[in-house]
């Protein structure tokens, strides 16, 4: 049996199996660590969706945790851990690893309760979540590539500074912080069918399961995870945890090569089931947020957005819960090109030209009866290398879809083009 160790009150700690933690925890658990958190986090209220509602055929209720103090969910869990430690392992200091949505929770609540916080994080964090941290005046550790680094990183600076370690995901007291995120949708939604929360290291999941299922054991509840970095599917799988070779996602808040033993056996007992979803997808539903609800959010955030074409039901009430919105400019810029590649929004092709005059205009013509906007050209002589008398013409403009490509694509073959599709 697997082992871990729970803070049972400040002077005694118990050692407890984590069949033993799942088996005794129950709803009165999150409802101590709602009254932790009271005044503390914001009670985001639910968003009706026409556009998701319409594309999945589900009524969709947005549950908005990027407009959640420090930006995410991550602050209920981050919080309700700490403010519970000893005065003598608040003056140990803390210490953890994150991507950095539980990085700005833990450093928001060491200011606010008065602790010292080391927070270690990988070193391809974006720029945005390493400098949000330091504005809550921690210090921060940047190591390695993924979460997985950080974590290793962290755990040898605990060992050797003494430091309390506030684990991002693997800990009750973080994830019963994180499940008064569903009790908070059942307040505001009494009658809710199904919900979708995104799955990292699975301490989101547990806590909404768990609370979720517990107040109202017909509601179904389906983790999300992206197809880059689906750690908890795969030990779903395999019968136990274990750990991925590689990760790769867009959604960077996701990217945990191993789920936590005591989340991963919470996510088997409540889960309905895993849902992944591609990169394609992802970027597809942070655009669509953008376009239709005039909401910022990141990779990771919009998993549950991602998934909800892909339920087994119509008809049913959903609350697709936006987990975090820390995002920077650069980042999001690429995400939303590459989003509206896909959707066939935007279209670059080459063709080559005789090097004359007028040749330019006649293509430019083509495109205006096409509707078809040019963003970007480029007219280049030295990319044709069979023909001094030719130039490479790359245009980028703005289209409807993938119809009106091949409408454009047809058209310039029917005046005796040769197009190239660049993407």
């Amino acid at each position: 049996m697997s082992k871990a160790r729970v803070t049972k009150s400040e002077e005694q700690k118990v050692s407890r199996t984590v069949e033993e933690i799942v088996a005794e925890t129950n709803i009165a658990d999150v409802y101590c660590a709602s009254k932790q958190l009271d005044g503390v986090v914001r009670k985001t209220k639910l968003i009706e969706s026409e556009y998701f509602s319409e594309l999945s055929g589900n009524n969709v209720l947005i549950k908005p945790e990027n407009l959640q103090k420090t930006g995410s969910f991550k602050l209920r869990g981050a919080y309700n851990c700490i403010s519970q430690l000893s005065e003598e392992q608040k003056k140990k200091g803390i210490i953890t690893a994150s991507a950095g949505n539980h990085a700005q929770g833990v450093a928001y609540a060491a200011r606010e309760l008065g602790v010292h916080a080391v927070i270690c994080m990988p070193a391809t964090t974006p720029i945005l979540k390493v400098e949000a941290t330091r504005a809550y005046g921690v210090e921060v550790v940047l190591h390695g590539d993924t979460f997985d680094d950080a974590a290793a990183k962290a755990q040898e600076l605990k060992d050797e500074k003494g430091y309390v370690y506030i684990h991002p995901f693997n800990d009750l007291k973080v994830l019963l912080g994180q499940g008064t995120t569903a009790m908070e949708i059942i307040d505001d939604c009494k009658d809710v069918d199904c919900i979708l929360v995104p799955i990292g290291g699975g301490g989101f999941a547990s806590g909404v399961a768990l609370a979720a299922k517990s107040l109202n054991p017909n509601i179904l509840v389906f983790g999300v995870e992206p197809e880059g970095a689906p750690c908890m599917n795969e030990s779903f799988k395999a019968n136990g945890v274990i750990s991925l070779g590689a990760v790769d996602t867009v959604a960077d808040g996701c990217a945990v090569k191993t789920p936590g033993d005591l989340t991963y056996a919470f996510c088997k007992k409540y889960l309905d089931g895993i849902i992944t979803v591609s990169e394609m997808e992802i970027m597809s539903a942070l655009l669509s947020l953008i376009e239709k609800h005039k909401l910022i959010a990141e990779g990771a955030g919009v998993l549950s957005l991602a998934a909800l074409t892909k339920l087994p039901f119509k008809g049913r009430k959903v609350a697709a819960i936006v987990s975090g919105g820390n995002i920077d400019i650069s980042t999001i810029a690429a995400l939303i090109d590459k989003a509206l590649i896909a959707r066939g929004r935007e279209f670059c092709f080459s063709v080559p030209l005789p090097d004359k005059p007028g040749q330019l205009l006649a293509v430019a013509n083509i495109l205006a009866k096409l509707n078809a906007n040019v963003i970007h050209l480029e007219h280049n002589q030295a990319m044709v290398t069979d023909s001094f008398k030719k130039v490479m013409l790359e245009v980028t403009v703005e289209t409807n879809g993938p119809t009106h490509i091949s409408r454009i694509v047809d058209a310039l073959k029917a005046e005796g083009y040769d197009v190239t599709k660049v993407y």
